[in-house]
C-alpha cells in the first residue's frame, strides 16, 4: 500500500492519514496557501496548523479552493498554550474555526500544558478546564478527536483522571535519536497516537553521515529514512516544507526499512539537539 494510503486509527475509531503536512514558520498569504495547495494536489490528505502559527486563514483557503471534499481532508489546529480555561478554550476554538472557514475540526490538541512564555509552569488545573470544554465541543461533534501536545506522562494523567477522558493525539518533537521513549511507550501502551513533529530535527539530521550511509543502502534520501522511521515505530511523521518539490518528494517513501536497520537506528542518540519543544 502506497504511504498516502495509510491511516492509523484513534482510539476513538476515527481513521487519521499516516503523513501530515506541517505548516509551523509557513508564513500566512501566499506562502502558506501556495504551501497547503501543493501538498493537497500532492496526495496528502491531512494538514497540521495552530492558532499560534497565524496562518489559518490561509490553510482553510487553500483547503476550500482544492476541490477535495471536506470529509476527505483530515484538519487538526490547536489551543493556544496560554489559555488555560473552559470558557477561553471555547472562545480560541470558536475564532480557529472561522479562521479556517470550516463547519468542524478533525483534531484539536492543547498545543502544550504552560505557556510557550513559562515554560515548565504548573497549569493542571488550568489544563483540566481547556480539556473539559474540548470533551463538550467532542461531544457536540464540533470536533472529531482532540489530544494534546509537548504532554509529558504527568501532564497526561492530569487531565485523564480529572476528567475520564484519554486523550487520542499526544504530538511531541520525534526524530531518529531523540524519540522519547518513556513518552513514547506510555502513549503508545495507552493507545494514545504519537504524532511528530520535526521528523527531520529542524534539518539538523540532513547531513548527517550515518543516516547518509543508510540512505545510500536503500537508495533514497534522508528525509525519507527519516519519515520511514516514523511510520515503522508507529508514529506519525508531520514534515514541512514550502518548495513545490519536497512537498512531492517528502511522500513518496514506499519502501521498507530492515528490523536490523531500524535497530540500528532506534539504538542511535543525540544526533541533533534534543529540545522538546516548538512554538
Amino acid at each position: 500500500m502506497l504511504v498516502r494510503d495509510l491511516n492509523f486509527k484513534l482510539n476513538n475509531g476515527l481513521l487519521i492519514p499516516a503523513v501530515g503536512f506541517g505548516t509551523w514558520q509557513v508564513k500566512d498569504g501566499d506562502e502558506a496557501y501556495n504551501s497547503v495547495k501543493w501538498a493537497l494536489e500532492a496526495g496528502y490528505r491531512h494538514i497540521d496548523t495552530a492558532y499560534v502559527y497565524e496562518n489559518e486563514e490561509s490553510v482553510g483557503k487553500a483547503i476550500k479552493d482544492s476541490g477535495i471534499k471536506r470529509e476527505d481532508i483530515f484538519v487538526t489546529t490547536k489551543l493556544p498554550s496560554d489559555v488555560k480555561d473552559y470558557n477561553g478554550a471555547l472562545k480560541s476554538f470558536e475564532e480557529s474555526l472561522k479562521a479556517l472557514d470550516l463547519n468542524y475540526i478533525d483534531l484539536y490538541l492543547i498545543h502544550a500544558p504552560w505557556p510557550w512564555s513559562n515554560v515548565g509552569q504548573n497549569c493542571d488545573d488550568g489544563n483540566i478546564e481547556a480539556w473539559q470544554a474540548m470533551i463538550n465541543l467532542y461531544n457536540k461533534g464540533l470536533i472529531k478527536a482532540i489530544g494534546v501536545s509537548n504532554f509529558s506522562i504527568d501532564n497526561i494523567k492530569n487531565i485523564t483522571e480529572a476528567t475520564g477522558f484519554k486523550p487520542m493525539v499526544n504530538q511531541i518533537r520525534y526524530f531518529i535519536g531523540n524519540t522519547q521513549k518513556e513518552l513514547t511507550k506510555y502513549c503508545q501502551d495507552n493507545d494514545i497516537l504519537i504524532e511528530a513533529y520535526s521528523p527531520f530535527a529542524t534539518g539538523e539530521l540532513l547531513a548527517n553521515s550515518k543516516l547518509e550511509e543508510i540512505a545510500k543502502k536503500y537508495n533514497t534520501t534522508i528525509p525519507k529514512i527519516c519519515l520511514r522511521f516514523c511510520i515503522q515505530n508507529n508514529t506519525l511523521p508531520l514534515p514541512k516544507s514550502v518548495h513545490r518539490e519536497r512537498i512531492y518528494d517528502n511522500l513518496d517513501f514506499d519502501f521498507e526499512i530492515s528490523d536490523s536497520d531500524m535497530n540500528y537506528l532506534n539504538s542511535l542518540d543525540k544526533l541533533a539537539s534534543t529540545r522538546p519543544l516548538r512554538y
